[in-house]
């Protein structure tokens, strides 16, 4: 039970008041969410926090960096804790800014056309670049914390240790590489992070990397929100596989500035188009409210479209040998199926095993395998939810961990029996979204519950 125990101590609401400066300077690499969450926890524990960020920060447009930011992003509930958790009010702003909160009463899902009870678990929707500029303006606002627009080199060496980065200034005509020194090196670059490179190249091992080829494909749209009210804000829709329909994974959901954003997902050979009416189309295979907004709505500007061949993890605790440091966040560490939303809220809680890490004494001197326990807890959760569905799709092949039909069949019987049980469905959402480690879910009671649950009549589709 550990894990279900620090997942939920890592998930604490209130922002910890045991905290001392250890450092003199730390330095991020990348100025994504988890990058700027990394420099809040950091701005606790270092005399000095600088972000190298090389991408435009202008808050009104999308960064290169995230390719996938003009898709549909909601911020499950563990994530809209932890925000508020480093940044108090941060949601009351967003809300006050024109995000939406969709409570219970206004959160329709579906599985396979059938629309489960209700349960509680908020979610707040907003554009990415909305999210993620008002994350920034939190983070910079802080006295010790500033950001340069750099693009991250390298980084410097002595002994087994790491004592800071490599970089060039943006714009630089001369493109001079300056050495900038810190106490701590946060990576925080994301999916496609060189730093694996970097450690090769300077005689240490790359971390193991696991991957899951999902081969996903997805595509978002945006709609103009009429005066009509479809008796909810967030609505999701999922297909399983062997349901005789194409498997997917669908949302639609109110965001800033009036619009709806809505996402179709689909695998292998299913991948949606930049076509609209192959957008409009594939609505009408799903719940009568998609299709009744993409019909009746008009809509906003060319369908984005979005690809990724798997899913993979950096699995840090396993290296052999680390130099202190050094750490890494968000998708540098794990990069999941996005479909399930669980991306940014997996950043949030590495931000707070990074303070779990700093607040217990470390010897900064040593390798942060402290650190990279904690984040092995999150990153274990998040893929075990997400993999354990992406291993049952019939194009995937592996590879499967040992005990994996055993799960897929339990994870399976919870999913159907929360469709109509609202005590299942609400224990189902709170670790979809972040707030619990799945193995609270293969308790023996509750899975006679579920058993008991899915032998009841399936309740028609809506």
């Amino acid at each position: 039970m550990r894990p279900v125990r620090r997942f939920r101590e890592l998930g604490a609401a209130r922002p910890p008041a045991d905290t001392r400066v250890l450092l003199r300077r730390a330095v991020v690499l990348g100025g994504s969410i988890a990058g700027l969450l990394a420099a809040r926890v950091l701005s606790d524990h270092a005399a000095e926090v600088i972000i190298l960020e090389r991408d435009d920060q202008d808050p009104g447009r999308t960064r290169p960096g995230v390719p996938q930011s003009t898709q549909v992003h909601v911020l499950l509930d563990g994530g809209r804790v932890q925000l508020d958790r480093w940044f108090p009010g941060f949601s009351h702003s967003m809300l006050a800014d024109g995000a939406v909160l969709s409570k219970s009463d206004a959160i329709r899902m579906y599985v396979d056309g059938n629309l489960k009870v209700p349960a509680d678990g908020d979610i707040l929707s907003a554009g990415r670049p909305f999210l993620e500029s008002r994350v920034r303006a939190r983070a910079l606002a802080l006295r010790n914390v500033r950001l340069v627009a750099a693009r991250a080199r390298g980084l410097t060496f002595s002994g087994d240790r790491v004592t800071g980065v490599r970089y060039t200034a943006d714009g630089d005509p001369a493109d001079r590489v300056t050495d900038l020194p810190a106490d701590l090196v946060v990576d925080a670059m994301g999916r496609s992070s060189r730093l694996g490179d970097w450690l090769e190249q300077a005689g240490w091992s790359r971390p193991p990397m696991r991957r899951v080829g999902i081969d996903l494909g997805y595509a978002t749209a945006q709609f103009r929100r009429d005066d009509s009210r479809p008796g909810a804000s967030t609505v999701q829709a999922v297909v399983l596989p062997g349901s005789g329909q194409r498997p997917g994974v669908s949302v639609l959901t109110a965001v800033e500035d009036g619009r709806w954003s809505m996402l179709l997902s689909g695998f292998a050979d299913d991948h949606p188009t930049r076509d609209p009416e192959d957008f409009r189309a594939r609505c009408r295979r799903l719940p009568e409210i998609f299709s009744s907004v993409a019909e009746r709505c008009p809509m906003i500007g060319p369908v984005a479209t979005y690809r990724q061949a798997d899913s993979r993890r950096r699995d840090f605790h396993a290296s052999r040998r680390l130099p202190a440091g050094l750490v890494a966040v968000g998708d540098a560490v794990a990069s999941f199926n996005p479909v399930y939303g669980q991306g940014m809220s997996s950043a949030a809680l590495h931000a707070s095993c990074l303070s779990a890490y700093l607040r217990s004494g470390p010897t900064i001197s040593a390798p942060a395998r402290g650190y990279f326990d904690l984040v092995r807890i999150v990153v274990d959760a998040a893929w075990q939810t997400s993999t354990t569905n992406d291993l049952g799709l019939p194009h995937v092949d592996g590879p499967y961990p040992r005990g994996f039909r055993v799960a897929h069949r339990l994870s399976d019987l919870i999913l159907r029996a929360s469709v109509t049980d609202a005590d299942i469905n609400h224990r189902f959402l709170q670790v979809t979204h972040m707030r619990a480690h799945p193995n609270t879910l293969i308790r023996p009671g509750l899975l006679l519950r579920a058993v008991r649950a899915t032998r009841a009549r399936t309740p028609a589709a809506h």
